[in-house]
């Protein structure tokens, strides 16, 4: 089974308000769980403490299982300091294809 730690999401129209959590990749955004590992209200002023609330313990755990983390959990992680360096911009697509390839064509140039 493929852990991710991911973010669902909930809250009414408009209002939205994330749970922080451990489940299966092939499972629906919304849906079944394995455990939850913490909240992310982004209507909060981005100073606020209870904006981003980890239960750290449970994250170190299910990343020593070899779950792998979305983008935007990877940011959170990095920036509580658990995950340092972790994050990373991931664009899908044609477009962000060929931005990689010149990215790589100017690495390899200089």
């Amino acid at each position: 089974m493929a852990v991710r730690i991911r973010l669902a999401r909930g809250g009414a129209k408009k209002r939205p308000f994330y749970r922080i959590v451990a489940a299966d990749s092939r499972s629906p955004r919304d849906g079944r769980f394995l455990e939850k590992l913490g909240t992310y209200n982004p209507l909060l002023p981005s100073e606020a403490e209870n904006r981003v609330v980890l239960n750290e313990e449970r994250v170190r755990y299910w990343l020593g299982q070899g779950a792998q983390v979305s983008d935007r959990v990877a940011r959170f992680l990095d920036k509580a300091g658990i995950l340092p360096g972790a994050t990373r911009h991931r664009g899908t697509g044609k477009r962000a294809a060929e931005i990689a390839a010149k990215k790589q064509q100017t690495e390899s140039a200089a």
